[in-house]
């Protein structure tokens, strides 16, 4: 295993998700009372690990077609663009 590959994406990943929407979901589900803080973390759990399968799944279907420097300028594209629209929403 390329464990500097494993700890870039970690790094990657993690810092992306920290705040955004899906943690914060999560947090409002904790904080209800009498919630099951391990069945909120093992569902959430599960839900990312699902979408992040998806993701690499998608991911090695489309680069057997395409050169992943293209999918770098698509995906570097459509941040900026998501970006873009997010501070014009604002």
């Amino acid at each position: 295993m390329n464990l500097r590959l494993l700890a870039t994406v970690f790094g990657t990943v993690f810092l992306a998700e920290l705040g955004d929407k899906t943690q914060l979901a999560t947090l409002l589900f904790a904080s209800r009372a009498g919630t099951s803080l391990l069945a909120v973390f093992l569902a959430a759990s599960l839900a990312l690990v699902a979408a992040t399968a998806l993701g690499v799944l998608a991911g090695a279907a489309i680069a057997s077609h395409v050169q992943p420097r293209y999918l770098s300028y698509v995906a570097g594209v459509g941040f900026i663009l998501i970006g873009m629209w997010t501070v014009w929403r604002a």
